[in-house]
């Protein structure tokens, strides 16, 4: 599998990378609305299979306007087999599940965790990120703020609970796949489009076997849906999963997987703006609080805030 050199992060200029995240934040943001609304009628399997396969109907038809063909390295489609599982089959049927039992704006503010996964994964396993003293400072504060999001003074049973831990696993999930994709794909020669459709083939395949043996029920034809679902299920795939894949993939190979996991700064904003005014949720006071918390974590490990130390005045030699 022949590989390119990727651009260090820090050379990467703010107007090349900033637009698009602040379109994935949008994008994925308003994706837990979609994922609320799907799962009233679909299985939360089903619905991440519905997803996946818009998702590749979309990239497919990108592929064939440019006349760009699919990977042919039977390695590349072994690492895109694993990163398809981790990073959209298991991560997008979690948060269904998690979405059955907590709100949309909950599950957006749980995926806002992921940088905190992402970091020690990469420097500690795939080594493509340092370590640092404030970089586990930060740990330490946005692991504070996911106990203060969980309210774990006053630990909550049943659903809540589950739901919450359903979401923090796909988090999790996330910041797995982030650091394996800049290890194993993001220094190839093809396209994002050509690598972000082998991943949403290689999901789709997973989901299409695994959907029926888990529910044991066959899909439901698109018909007896509402055109809510249907609409839903199209956006996650043909925005969510298509067109985002393809802009991440874009800013992993710009600044890195550390660095553009910071997407998810953003994403409880939108996350938690939309599930207000469009399905009338409600806020916990410390769920708010504890999200800013973690990405005040997030920050900190990220070097955005920097815990700057007196300089030591050291005496001049003879």
């Amino acid at each position: 599998m022949r590989t390119v050199t990727t651009p260090d992060s820090t050379a990467a200029p703010v107007r090349a990378w900033l637009p698009i995240m602040l379109a994935l934040a949008a994008i994925w943001g308003c994706s837990f609305l979609f994922i609320s609304v799907g799962v009233r009628e679909l299985p939360p399997l089903y619905l991440a299979l519905g997803r996946v396969i818009a998702g590749s109907v979309v990239l497919l038809t990108i592929l064939i306007a440019k006349r760009e063909p699919l990977p042919r390295d039977p390695w590349l489609w072994a690492h895109s087999f694993v990163v398809g599982a981790i990073g959209s089959a298991i991560p997008w049927t979690l948060f269904g599940y998690g979405e059955e039992r907590i709100p949309s704006l909950l599950a957006g503010i749980w995926n806002g965790i992921t940088p905190l996964v992402v970091l020690p994964i990469a420097v500690l396993i795939f080594r493509t990120e340092k370590f640092s003293a404030q970089r586990g400072i930060g740990l330490l504060i946005g692991f504070a703020g996911m106990l203060v999001v969980l309210g774990a003074w006053r630990v909550q049973g049943g659903a809540n609970l589950a739901g919450q831990a359903l979401c923090m696993l796909a988090a999790v999930s996330y910041g797995l796949a982030i650091p394996y994709q800049k290890r194993f794909l993001a220094g190839t020669t093809l396209s994002g489009t050509a690598l972000s459709t082998s991943l949403l083939l290689c999901a789709t395949v997973q989901l299409a076997v695994v959907a029926p043996l888990v529910t044991r029920q066959a899909p439901p034809a698109p018909w007896s849906l509402s055109p809510e679902t249907v609409l839903s299920v199209l956006a996650l795939g043909a925005l969510g999963s298509g067109l985002a894949f393809v802009l991440n993939m874009r800013n992993i190979r710009l600044i890195g997987a550390s660095r553009s996991s910071m997407v998810t700064y953003l994403m409880p904003i939108f996350s938690i703006v939309v599930g207000i005014l469009v399905l009338h949720e409600h806020l916990t006071w410390y769920q708010p609080v504890g999200g800013l918390v973690v990405l005040l974590g997030v920050a900190v490990s990220q070097g955005l805030l920097t815990l700057r130390r007196k300089p030591v005045v050291a005496a001049a030699a003879t």
